[in-house]
């Protein structure tokens, strides 16, 4: 088995961030740094990354949680922070978190140890709609909604169509359900600063087809088969 899809089988990151982490030099196999992403692993081998030893799972497993606001969507932060990893501390397998939410941002957070599922979720190219509830301060006018929809300059960066919808609307804020194929660090709050409307209160609904629905905040669940296959077929 090649050394990405060890690493990823052992649920430590996606195959792409693995062959990071050994042109890096942060894995060892038998002690030495191993610095070639085409390495197969042998049976006996011992492997290490960052010094903890790892061992590919030979069963994929898949979640969904519902993150609350607070925690860092990362496996181990260097502030100390809370992270989303102390919330499916009672999952018997290892897994990771596929993408990322932001400490204020709430809600659905698929956690495996698939690295290929997790690629297929977050590259581009297999466009997945991840769909978020934003309520925003003020009111978003019909320009407003068409620049949200075709595209808006978020700093150096225009991003592709999205789909908006208008929710609930009052003089002082709005609620807009905004669906985006794309990842960019803080897109949906730079998308809506950048059309005079800042974000307060963030919330993920839906990645794909594996929709949140009525999962309690900082609960999670397995995902279903129907979902499974979708996740590995997108």
């Amino acid at each position: 088995m090649r050394i990405n899809k060890y690493i990823a089988q052992a649920g430590v990151c996606s195959r792409r961030k693995a062959d990071e982490l050994v042109l890096n030099g942060n894995v060892k196999v038998n002690g030495a740094v191993m610095k070639e992403p085409g390495y197969d692993v042998a049976e006996g081998d011992k492997v290490t990354v960052n010094g903890t030893a790892i061992e590919a799972s030979e069963k994929p497993v898949y979640y969904l949680l519902n993150k609350p606001a607070g925690y860092v969507t990362t496996a181990k932060d260097e502030q100390d922070r809370a992270t989303v990893m102390d919330l499916v501390a009672d999952i018997g397998e290892r897994v990771f978190p596929v993408g990322r939410l932001d400490m204020n941002t709430t809600g659905a957070l698929i956690m495996t140890n698939d690295g290929n599922a997790s690629y297929r979720l977050t590259h581009p190219r297999t466009e997945v709609f991840k769909t978020y509830h934003a309520l925003v301060k003020g009111v978003l006018s019909k320009e407003k909604l068409w620049k949200l929809r075709n595209g808006i300059d978020i700093g150096g960066y225009v991003t592709k169509p999205a789909r908006v919808t208008l929710l609930k609307e009052n003089k002082n804020s709005t609620l807009v359900e905004i669906s985006i194929s794309e990842g960019k660090n803080r897109q949906v709050r730079k998308m809506c600063k950048a059309v005079g409307n800042p974000v307060q209160e963030l919330h993920r609904v839906s990645i794909g087809e594996v929709k949140l629905g009525r999962l309690k905040e900082g609960t999670y669940r397995k995902l279903t088969q129907a979902e499974i296959e979708y996740i590995k077929n997108c």
